[in-house]
């Protein structure tokens, strides 16, 4: 299947890799090379509760209460950011949407916007990989997940569980991009910008 090509100028990226697949340091990477705005709902999250923003209150609200906070909720604070940020030149969606539920919706907005997802990063990396990684990473960050064997393999799994309906989704529009995730941070990053450049043209 041929690549979705957006008409629009803006560049909008969804970024996934299980845990240990340097995901954070190839996001900076693409930040710096195509002046992107980064949305980590995480991020959005400490933002709303901090400042005690109507959307923060209502996710609170769920939160006290032990219940997933809803998908509007959420797709709330990011159309927030969306609006906050009318002058950028792209997004990059780092780990969300989380499921096809978000997916659609975000592609919703997007089209309020009149803009959409240009591509879905996907960094691939082997699983043996993967745990070599964080065991080595778990000597210097702290992390206790980083330093068991079981709970790395249980975070790899739920990863690949939660990724896998996205990705299909995203591949129905021909917007998925699988980058091998082993090699010089150099030549990912050149595979990735290759892919970015191959669905923007």
């Amino acid at each position: 299947m041929q690549p979705v090509k957006s008409n629009q100028l803006m560049i909008n990226i969804v970024l996934f890799g299980p845990p240990g697949a340097g995901k954070g340091t190839q996001s900076e990477n693409i930040i710096t090379q195509f002046g992107l705005k980064h949305i980590s709902t995480g991020d959005l999250f400490r933002k709303h509760l901090g400042e005690g923003t109507t959307l923060g209150k209502e996710a609170r609200s769920f939160m006290d209460n032990g219940k997933l906070v809803p998908d509007e909720v959420v797709i709330g604070m990011v159309e927030d950011f969306l609006n906050a940020n009318t002058d950028a030149k792209g997004f990059i969606f780092d780990g969300f949407p989380r499921t096809v539920a978000q997916a659609e919706a975000l592609d919703g907005l997007l089209e309020k916007h009149n803009t959409a997802i240009g591509c879905m990063l996907m960094l691939d990396v082997p699983q043996d990989e993967l745990k070599k990684r964080l065991l080595e990473r778990g000597k210097t960050s702290g992390r206790a997940d980083d330093q068991n064997e079981e709970k790395i393999n249980v975070r790899i799994q739920e990863y690949t569980n939660k990724t896998l309906p996205v990705a299909t989704f995203y591949e129905g529009q021909g917007k998925t991009c699988k980058i091998k995730g082993v090699g010089t941070i150099e030549s990912i990053f050149s595979d990735i910008s290759e892919a970015i450049e191959s669905h923007i043209a």
